[in-house]
């Protein structure tokens, strides 16, 4: 679902904009359970509200926290877009 999301060059530079922490591409197993979640309405972003899109991918924080979507190739490295995992694992 997820391969060529993003390119291994951008990749290898982002970071969680808030803790600076390295991202990693997130499972296609995670997307799928996030995607349950978000349908249920028990995702939330940062800034704390539900979370609405279908996701296709994302990046997941490496102390997995948080993952930041992204759409049509683009990461959504904004802290208030991040989704709260609230013990998810990778």
């Amino acid at each position: 679902m997820q391969e060529n999301a993003i390119s291994e060059e951008l990749l290898a530079i982002l970071v969680c904009p808030e803790t600076k922490q390295p991202v990693t591409l997130a499972t296609d197993t995670l997307i799928s359970a996030l995607n349950t979640r978000i349908a249920s309405g028990t995702i939330k972003t940062t800034s704390g509200q539900p979370a609405t899109i279908t996701l296709t991918a994302g990046l997941i924080r490496e102390d997995s926290q948080i993952l930041y979507p992204i759409i049509d190739g683009i990461p959504i490295m904004l802290i208030e877009e991040g989704l709260v995992l609230d013990n998810l694992n990778k």
